[in-house]
């Protein structure tokens, strides 16, 4: 009798689409077919996007959002989330009910994108307390870079006080994923492309860890954050701890930078997560 093989693991992207193939859900799903895991999207915006910028965006109604996380979850199953660009507070209150569909206690991983690396903002200043109050005490692991944290707190009276009311844009990682924590989420990568040193910091309520990594200015970043939020979601799905996760995806985010498509675009090209330039056939061997 044939053993059947194990299920593998189904990872849903909750993200807005770049045209340009280098962020958003396309480098979520490159990022979860790296990770050995099937890759699905619910399309919260549709941005016409390139590596230089950002010239549109255009919402997806919130009742085609629900509908595309009930699709997948009601067929498929959903083993873990990722959630990047959500634009609006109508948005948010969509992704929030389409939370409530999937199974109790899935791994949630809230990267929380408020303005692409071309300058564009990416979430409306009006949503931003949404997010913190309806989605990050949802979050498994909350992934913001150092801007994305310090605007978080100083939006929020309440991880200002945790931090001694300090100015938000003074603080450093550590502080500001302690804060965050006291928002609700189960634990906080403060991700460190932002910082002096490549490090992320990792705090549960418990243990504060800084994840040392390699700077690779040479290399190619966009689509660096949502790569690394959609593989600790991989991992989570996995069944890894949040903090060995949260190791795994500090260190392909970073490979993928080293190995990123410089020659794609006129702007900061897109990371390569799997490998893509190596496995250009060879006219020469029919290969």
């Amino acid at each position: 009798m044939t053993t059947p093989e194990p299920r593998l693991p189904a990872v849903l992207s909750i993200a807005g689409s770049d045209s340009g193939g280098g962020a958003g859900i396309q480098a979520d799903l490159k990022a979860f077919a790296a990770c050995g895991v099937h890759g699905m999207t619910a399309i919260t915006a549709i941005t016409a996007q390139s590596t230089v910028g950002v010239d549109a965006i255009g919402a997806i109604e919130p009742e085609l959002i629900v509908a595309q996380v009930r699709a997948v979850q009601r067929d498929i199953g959903v083993d873990a989330v990722k959630i990047g660009m959500l634009g609006t507070v109508e948005t948010i209150a969509a992704v929030e009910r389409a939370l409530d569909e999937l199974v109790p206690g899935t791994p949630i991983v809230l990267d929380p994108v408020m303005v692409a690396e071309s300058g564009a903002e990416l979430l409306v200043r009006e949503a931003r307390s949404a997010l913190v109050e309806r989605l990050l005490p949802r979050a498994t692991v909350a992934t913001p870079n150092l801007p994305e944290a310090r605007a978080i707190v100083a939006g929020s009276e309440r991880a200002r006080a945790v931090a001694g009311d300090a100015d938000p844009a003074q603080l450093d990682a550590p502080a500001l994923a302690r804060a965050i924590h006291a928002l609700g989420p189960r634990a906080v990568v403060v991700t460190g492309g932002h910082r002096e040193r490549a490090a992320d910091v990792f705090y549960d309520g418990e243990m504060l860890a800084e994840l040392p990594g390699e700077r690779f200015p040479d290399g190619a970043a966009h689509g660096s954050g949502c790569t690394h939020s959609s593989v600790l979601a991989a991992h989570l799905a996995h069944g890894f701890a949040p903090l060995d996760a949260a190791r795994a995806a500090k260190a392909m985010a970073a490979s993928a930078v080293r190995d990123g498509l410089r020659e794609i675009g006129h702007g900061p090209g897109p990371v390569d997560v799997l490998g893509v330039r190596a496995r250009r056939p060879d006219p020469a061997d029919g290969t």
